[in-house]
């Protein structure tokens, strides 16, 4: 992997800076290509020939198209195949180049013949025109910034941020939806002015004009085909996609958490593979949050390399890095233990695989189910529901364990009490009309009174091909959570340890394929991944295929009232961000209901805790010069 940047004016000295702030994306090599247009940088991880042939801007033979890009395109050996055959020379054997020569021999139109996880930017002199694509799913990220006739791109805000001539201001639509959803959906960021670049999108600047095109979405259709040939066809489209993550110049591994995805991955790999995978998990001392025997499990079946990580509260600390690799704040407990993942397996490798996409391909979160048994729940008289069940169970304490009978419950009921246009997103909403009135203040508290929380999501809902409520909901899916918390994780997170993560599941082909197997064989009854399972069972144990998702988090809840107690305190008192913002009484009172174990407030809790800490890193203006000079 790598970082990207650039900017439509002449200054080497703000391209190398861009660069070398994102030096963990790519740590082997930087350069850069300046002229009287443009400004271009790059810091390149080196998968694809490791020569100082691929590095990059790189360029055509007359100079007259320049490149920087992140990713991999893995079908780049057919596509060079077809442009030798069209005339086209190559120097390198790196997909870099391949690209530079498909955008001459088919123009801005190329991305659709390119497989893989790509942002990239070509600068085409003769045109006077910067040319910006990213991947069809948003595996890799691309941000820029159009003020004034200035435009700049990278991988990362904080190479953006190093212009002094853009501001350091929070965007409180952005932070109004953060405190729902806890991440920020694309095309928004939390800094004013710098907007994420959609997924399956190209951007054409161009006498200081912006152009957006989507170049690819998904259509949903029913093959009414059997199980059996819908499984076989699911095995074989997945051990193409894996197949074809597998190239690399590069020592390789995989992510093993114990489900089904990863151990699917791990398992047809070590089908290919002339020597044992090497794999990686992570666990708790806490067993209810812990999924190391399950993985073991796996590990030994298919005599895997493998290594455990153990987390405990003190990894928190990580937490303080992870800040300053997202840019922008996002909740996920998890993305510690992907943190941990990461630098782990960069001990031993340089590219993973990992299992990202298979709970949105087929309908794998526990919100799917809820949103079907919502559909039953609602013939109970609303009077009944609001007045009475919702009361009694909002009256019940929380469980201390992950997943307790009335630690689902509660958030079931949580959900369903929130409006249908949230659709089974409201199961992945962690705010509610109480704390708009409640808690919100200030302009924070003007966004709820006129921005729809649920208005940004349902639009997918309705603009899906497919009239169904299952495909509807899976659409919905892949282009809000998966796209601004799964992948995000995965590409933070790896690139803080300059690992590249590879995710099979999110393979165009495959997905397109998920696309068409009916909902009912997605979730069937109350099976989730049922057509999954049904193809996995040949090749993994039949506890592992049917064991209910656990997930991969943290038991921060407990954490926050006894090791992290402190921790928390401090940020929530001495925040300037949730002064101007939180209605300080309520919030007190939110802290001293889960101090006392009355009610779980974590999410709440650490929304605004991870909100202090970007706040500290990226709006202060003098704790940002010194992350900057720390990297």
């Amino acid at each position: 992997m790598c970082g990207i940047c650039g900017f439509n004016w002449s200054d080497s000295s703000l391209a190398e800076d861009m660069a070398d702030i994102m030096a963990h994306r790519g740590p082997d090599q930087q350069g850069s290509f300046v002229d009287d247009d443009v400004s271009l940088g790059h810091s390149r991880l080196s998968i694809i020939d490791l020569s100082e042939k691929g590095k990059q801007p790189m360029a055509n033979e007359d100079g007259s198209i320049q490149i920087v890009y992140n990713g991999e395109i893995y079908n780049f050996k057919e596509l060079r195949d077809i442009l030798e055959r069209q005339g086209h020379n190559f120097s390198s054997d790196s997909d870099t180049e391949v690209i530079v020569h498909a955008y001459e021999e088919w123009g801005v139109e190329c991305v659709k013949r390119f497989n893989g996880m790509f942002a990239f930017a070509i600068w085409d002199s003769n045109k006077k025109q910067l040319f910006l694509a990213r991947d069809r799913l948003g595996i890799k990220p691309l941000f820029y910034y159009f003020e004034s006739g200035k435009f700049m791109f990278a991988s990362e805000i904080k190479a953006i941020l190093l212009n002094p001539a853009v501001k350091r201001e929070v965007d409180h639509k952005s932070l109004y939806y953060f405190m729902g959803y806890e991440y920020v959906p694309t095309p928004f960021t939390l800094f004013k002015g710098i907007k994420k670049l959609p997924p399956a999108h190209t951007l054409i600047f161009q006498n200081d004009k912006i152009k957006l095109i989507r170049y690819w979405d998904l259509k949903f259709s029913k093959d009414n085909s059997t199980e059996s040939y819908l499984s076989d066809k699911v095995y074989d489209q997945l051990q193409e996609s894996i197949k074809r993550r597998l190239i690399s110049d590069v020592p390789l591994g995989a992510f093993l958490s114990g489900g089904i995805d990863s151990s699917s991955i791990v398992a047809l790999m070590s089908q290919m593979l002339d020597e044992p995978v090497k794999t990686f998990t992570i666990g708790y001392e806490d067993k209810s949050y812990s999924e190391l025997e399950y993985a073991k499990q796996i590990a030994d079946h298919f005599g895997t390399d493998h290594k455990e990580i153990i987390v405990d509260p003190s990894s928190v600390e990580y937490f303080d890095k992870a800040v300053w690799y997202l840019d922008e704040p996002m909740t996920d407990p998890s993305l510690i233990p992907e943190y941990l993942f990461c630098r782990a397996a960069k001990n031993g490798v340089t590219v993973c695989l990992s299992g990202e996409g298979g709970d949105e391909a087929f309908l794998g979160y526990d919100r799917f189910v809820a949103s079907k048994i919502d559909h039953y729940y609602r013939i109970i008289p609303e009077i009944i529901r609001k007045n009475f069940v919702s009361k009694i169970v909002g009256m019940l304490p929380p469980q201390p364990q992950k997943k307790g009978a009335i630690n689902v419950v509660k958030r079931f009921i949580d959900g369903s009490d929130l409006p249908l246009e949230g659709r089974h997103m409201r199961w992945q909403y962690f705010s509610s009309e109480n704390d708009e009135k409640n808690l919100y203040k200030g302009t924070l508290a003007d966004m709820a009174a006129n921005v729809d929380p649920f208005g940004y999501i349902n639009k997918y809902y309705l603009s899906c091909n497919l009239k169904d409520r299952v495909a509807r909901e899976q659409y919905m899916e892949l282009k809000s959570f998966l796209l601004d918390n799964v992948l995000v994780k995965a590409d933070r997170m790896g690139m803080a340890n300059s690992l590249e993560v590879r995710v099979p599941f999110l393979d165009h082909n495959f997905l397109e394929l998920c696309a068409t197997i009916p909902g009912n064989m997605k979730l069937k009854g109350l099976t989730t991944k049922y057509i999954f399972k049904k193809a996995m069972l040949k090749l993994l144990p039949k506890n592992i295929v049917y064991r209910k998702k656990q997930g991969f988090s943290l038991p921060l809840k407990n954490w926050l009232r006894n090791e992290l107690k402190e921790y928390m305190l401090d940020l929530l008192h001495n925040s300037e961000i949730i002064r101007e913002n939180v209605d300080s009484y309520n919030l007190n009172k939110l802290v001293e209901q889960h101090l006392k174990g009355t009610q779980n407030h974590s999410h709440r809790l650490w929304a605004l805790m991870n909100l202090e800490l970007w706040h500290r890193k990226f709006i202060r203006p003098e704790v940002f010069v010194k992350d900057t000079k720390a990297t």
